[in-house]
This record gives structure tokens, sequence and C-alpha cells, in this order.
């Protein structure tokens, strides 16, 4: 159901589509890197099994209040991918939106993604993870 107009941007879009996949890996990696053993943040682990294009960069902050706060200070934009619980979606309320999910309800109070995108200068990258490890000059 894509009109013309979406089809051509997607189209155009494919030609850049390896090197955009080859620079969000390079660019989750070097995040890994800057933020390993920052107090109060915690990575998420990519199975060895497995890859990510990232389509955003998701970190565990132990006061996500104050880690957007110093980010948004910095001018850095972040977001909160999923602040609600899938079990405590309304559409999901028939199916026991009561349910006790620790695991949820605390990955859901902890998330929030800093900004990945392909063309991420590195050191725009830097000052990001300089303000989230609160180490920013």
């Amino acid at each position: 159901r894509m009109d013309t107009l979406q089809c051509a941007v997607v189209l155009a879009k494919l030609e850049r589509f390896d090197w955009e996949v080859a620079r969000r890996r390079e660019i989750g990696a070097r995040y890994d890197s800057l933020l390993a053993g920052a107090p109060g943040v915690s990575l998420l682990a990519v199975r060895p099994d497995r890859t990510s294009v990232y389509a955003q960069y998701t970190v565990l902050a132990d006061d996500r209040a104050a880690l957007e706060a110093r980010l948004t200070a910095a001018g850095i934009p972040t977001a909160i991918h999923y602040p609600i619980p899938l079990h405590r979606q309304p559409a999901y309320r028939e199916y026991g939106a009561e349910a006790q999910l620790p695991v949820s309800e605390a990955l859901a109070a902890h998330v929030i993604s800093l900004p990945l995108y392909p063309d991420l200068a590195s050191e725009v990258q830097e000052r990001i993870a300089a303000a989230a490890t609160g180490s920013q000059s």
C-alpha cells in the first residue's frame, strides 16, 4: 500500500542501505566502548549469535530522570522506548494487565535511548557519551 512518493523515497534509500546498516553497527559498538563502566548506566547486550542494526541505542539508567535532565541540558535529545510495559498497554488489558512482571516493570522504568543515526559524527557521539556519563567539559 505504498504510494508513488513513498516508493521513490524507499528506492533512493536502498542505495545507502548496506552503508547505513554498517554505520549503525559501528556507532552502536562505539557507544558500547564509550559507555562501558559508566556509573549509573548499564548497557544492553546483544547475544553472540545475533546482530543489531540499532534502530535506537538504548541503555538502562539507575536514575533515568537525572540522566535525561543532564542530556537535555546539554542539548541532546533522548527518547524513552516503551515507558509502559506491553502487559500494561490498553490493548492487552483483557489478557491480564494485573500480572506481576517485575522485570518488564523495571526495564520500563529505566530505559532511555540516545541519538543514533548513520550520519552521527564521532565528535558528536563523544559529546553525547560525555554528557551521559557526567564527564562533559
